[in-house]
């Protein structure tokens, strides 16, 4: 006889076996450089570690915040921590997320989406860990096709035509919204190169941004 589904269960086994891998990939992933440290021999210089620690957490720990207010709602629980652990969130996990949800006409924090999200993103890890065991199985005979000059530029527009395809689905919802936001985004990478490299800093902008225009034209009458 098959069971009754119980969200609420299913959510706390989540959050058992995520706190517990994450917490298991922080462990490791920290304690790496001591390992290394210890079987090759050599001297932490702590003075010039902790120098190195605090200009890394100054630009990731505002970067993890932002990330964390915005993925988690869009991904549910279980997406969530499979994405933290895995990575490539926004080249990788979040369209993929986006794509699956649209595609079941879920909406965003329904049971529905959490678990369709949950699945995608499991489905894109253990897809992205096959492709890339066959691709370092490949590297070498692959190696002088990808150096072709003539194919080249298609690799480096592959990730803007994904994103520019992926973003058009949502810019066109709200035309409105978009415009002033995506034009900011685009003049000040312009003005400011070294900006395209700082997503995180332009989404709380940007976010900021669209939430004002949202809010003014709410009160306007302009948006239901």
């Amino acid at each position: 006889m098959n069971e009754e589904f119980n969200f609420e269960e299913y959510q706390n086994e989540i959050h058992r076996t995520g706190k517990t891998m994450l917490s298991i990939g922080v462990i490791m992933l920290l304690s790496c450089p001591f390992i290394m440290a210890y079987v090759t021999g050599s001297t932490i210089e702590w003075p010039a570690f902790f120098k190195a620690i605090v200009s890394v957490l100054i630009v990731y720990v505002p970067s993890c915040i932002v990330e964390y207010l915005i993925y988690v709602p869009l991904l549910g629980s279980g997406a969530s921590y499979l994405t933290f652990l895995t990575g490539n969130i926004t080249n990788l996990k979040l369209p993929c997320a986006f794509n699956s949800r649209d595609m079941a006409g879920a909406k965003v924090g329904s049971t529905e989406n959490e678990i369709i999200s949950t699945l995608s993103v499991a489905t894109s890890s253990l897809v992205t860990m096959l492709v890339i065991f066959i691709g370092v199985l490949l590297l070498i005979p692959l190696t002088p096709i990808l150096q072709n000059p003539v194919i080249k530029p298609a690799f480096d527009n592959v990730l803007p035509a994904l994103f520019g395809a992926l973003g058009y689905q949502y810019f066109k919802k709200s035309i409105k919204i978009t415009v002033f936001p995506l034009s900011f985004m685009v003049l000040l990478c312009l003005i400011v190169p070294s900006m395209i490299n700082q997503t995180s800093f332009l989404l709380i902008a940007c976010g900021a941004i669209a939430i004002g225009l949202s809010y003014v034209f709410f009160k306007k009458g302009m948006l239901k």
